[in-house]
């Protein structure tokens, strides 16, 4: 994934595994402040991950969202507020680590997701880091978005699809 502010560089092995995020990074990148209010209305509600699909998926792991293998995500149930940009996020697949917890999230201007997974209890605005995405294929039934990741050195799409659960 692609942190925002409290920034790391990304490391994959054919194992997958990101490495921790130092404390400053000067080419981070920043998420734009201003909001695409038309592209966050139009996910409000509740979605599921149908599918995650990246290049290799057959030869190695992605750890997504420094939570469980990308294929666990498949089958999570996301919620999506977009008067407060809050919501949920849970992931209940067969052989993986059960995971739920609430997310602040915002779709800036430039087409980019901004996604906090935050802890219960404690306040986004303590949260310094997150991640960016990119919004893809947005109708009312289905989205896409779309992550960026180093495989030996090349950069490579993770993608994960959305479904309209109501």
């Amino acid at each position: 994934m692609r942190k925002f502010i409290l920034l790391g560089t990304f490391v994959f092995l054919f194992f997958a595994c990101k490495s921790s995020a130092p404390a400053v990074a000067p080419t981070a990148p920043v998420a734009a402040t201003k909001l695409d209010k038309k592209s966050q209305v139009a996910i409000k509600g509740n979605w599921q991950i149908t599918n995650v699909t990246y290049p290799g998926s057959e030869y190695f792991k992605v750890n997504s969202f420094n939570i469980a293998d990308s294929k666990c995500f498949i089958g999570s149930t996301w919620n999506f507020i977009s008067n407060n940009n809050k919501g949920s996020m849970a992931l209940a697949g067969a052989g993986c680590t059960s995971f739920s917890s609430p997310i602040v999230w915002s779709i800036n201007n430039e087409g980019m997701f901004v996604l906090k997974i935050v802890e219960a209890g404690v306040k986004s605005k303590t949260v310094q880091s997150g991640f960016l995405l990119k919004v893809a294929n947005q109708t009312e039934t289905t989205f896409e978005l779309i992550d960026k990741i180093d495989v030996a050195g090349q950069q490579k799409d993770i993608v994960y699809h959305f479904k309209r659960t109501n």
